[in-house]
Formats: structure tokens, C-alpha cells, sequence
């Protein structure tokens, strides 16, 4: 017998032993590669797990940068709201202002203005006094509400009293007590008015169809009826 030992012959279609590549050996026989089904398993889950994490950190994100953009947009109403706005309660103070130089016009009855050179110029000065404080008002925003013959609205008139008016149909602005004013698109102090009652609705006439038609004297009475 030879020293060497003789290799056995394989068989034709023989398969190799499973984990023959020895520790960390593939079922193929390729060693290194470690992975088996509990393995695969593992790794697949937990892709899973980052890919739903990182769903749910996009999803964050995407409601951070929205939440962002409605602070920013809210900030900068804020902003233009403050600007046209800063000046509504001095411009309210300022008002009784405008509403004693009026007072102090139509307080002044017409013939004495015209029988005396110094009155009339005083009056001068102050309807020249009123007239600047309403351009001075208007510069900032501010526009006076004069609403005579207007419809009633109640978003920018207050009702103080009901005037009854046959000429003027109901609902409208007959008498302004006190002038309103508004700030760019808001009211500043509404208008106080009278707003008009309207005369009484004018009766139906009679007409034709509504009066009872004549007898016919021509015509034979109708015959009674039996029983």
C-alpha cells in the first residue's frame, strides 16, 4: 500500500455538506459571509423600524417648517396691523377736538357772522382750524362718516333716535347727530343718526274686483227649489 492515503471518489451529483465552510460558513460553503434566516430576519425588520422612524422625523419636519410659515405670515399681519393701527386711541381723543370746533360753527347763527367784521373773521379761523384737523386726520388714515340719506348700517352707524318721515323710505339715515370716523378699513367711532320711520303704507284702493257686482234687474229670480 502507497504512504498516502487514497481519496475516496465522489459521487456523481453529490451535494456538499451544509456549513461546510466551517464557523460563519454559508449553506453554499462559502466561508465569512454569518448570515442565516434568523439573521435575514432581524436586518429586515429592523429596516423597518428606520424606515417608519424616518417617516415619522419627515413628517415632524414638514409640520415644523408649516407651523413656521403661519408664524412668520401671522407676524408680519401683526406687524402691518401695529403700523396702521398705533395711533387709534390718540386719533379718538382727538376727535371731541373736531367735534367742539363744529359745535362752535353752528353755534354761531349766520346773521350776526354777516353783521360783524370780527366775529365773521374769527369764525374764519376756526372752520380754517376744523378744516386742517380733518386734512391732518385724513393724512393718517382717518376719514370722517357723514351718512345722511344713506342706508342704515349698523356696522358703522349707532341709532339714537326714529324720525318719522313720509318722504324718505324706512330704514334711512334722516338725521346725523354726531359725525363717525373710520381707521383705514375699521371704525374708529360709529356715526350717531336718526333713521327715518316713513309715513304709513298707502291703503289698497277698491277696485273693480273688489266691489260686488249688481243685480240684473232683467234677469227672472231664480226658481225655489223643492224640498
Amino acid at each position: 500500500m502507497s504512504d498516502k492515503k487514497r481519496e475516496t471518489p465522489k459521487k456523481p451529483g453529490a451535494k456538499p455538506p451544509k456549513g461546510g465552510g466551517g464557523r460563519g460558513g454559508t449553506s453554499d460553503g462559502a466561508p465569512g459571509s454569518g448570515w442565516g434566516a434568523g439573521e435575514d430576519a432581524e436586518a429586515e425588520s429592523q429596516l423597518e423600524e428606520l424606515e417608519t422612524e424616518n417617516a415619522g422625523l419627515k413628517d415632524k419636519l414638514l409640520r415644523t417648517m408649516a407651523d413656521m410659515e403661519n408664524l412668520l405670515r401671522r407676524t408680519e399681519r401683526e406687524k402691518a396691523d401695529t403700523a396702521k393701527y398705533a395711533i387709534t386711541s390718540f386719533a379718538r381723543d382727538v376727535l371731541s377736538i373736531g367735534d367742539n370746533l363744529r359745535r362752535a360753527i353752528e353755534a354761531v347763527p349766520a346773521d350776526a357772522v354777516a353783521g360783524d367784521p370780527a366775529l365773521k373773521s374769527l369764525m374764519d379761523g376756526v372752520e380754517v382750524t376744523e378744516r386742517e384737523l380733518l386734512n391732518m386726520l385724513e393724512r393718517h388714515g382717518i376719514s370722517r362718516i357723514d351718512p345722511k340719506g344713506e342706508r342704515f348700517d349698523p356696522n358703522f352707524h349707532q341709532a339714537m333716535l326714529e324720525i318719522e318721515n313720509k318722504d324718505m323710505d324706512s330704514g334711512l339715515v334722516a338725521e346725523v347727530v354726531q359725525p363717525g370716523y373710520v381707521i383705514e378699513d375699521r371704525v374708529l367711532r360709529p356715526a350717531m343718526v336718526g333713521v327715518s320711520k316713513g309715513g304709513p303704507k298707502p291703503s289698497k284702493p277698491e277696485g273693480p274686483a273688489d266691489m260686488q257686482p249688481a243685480a240684473n234687474d232683467d234677469e227672472p229670480p231664480a226658481k225655489p227649489t223643492r224640498p
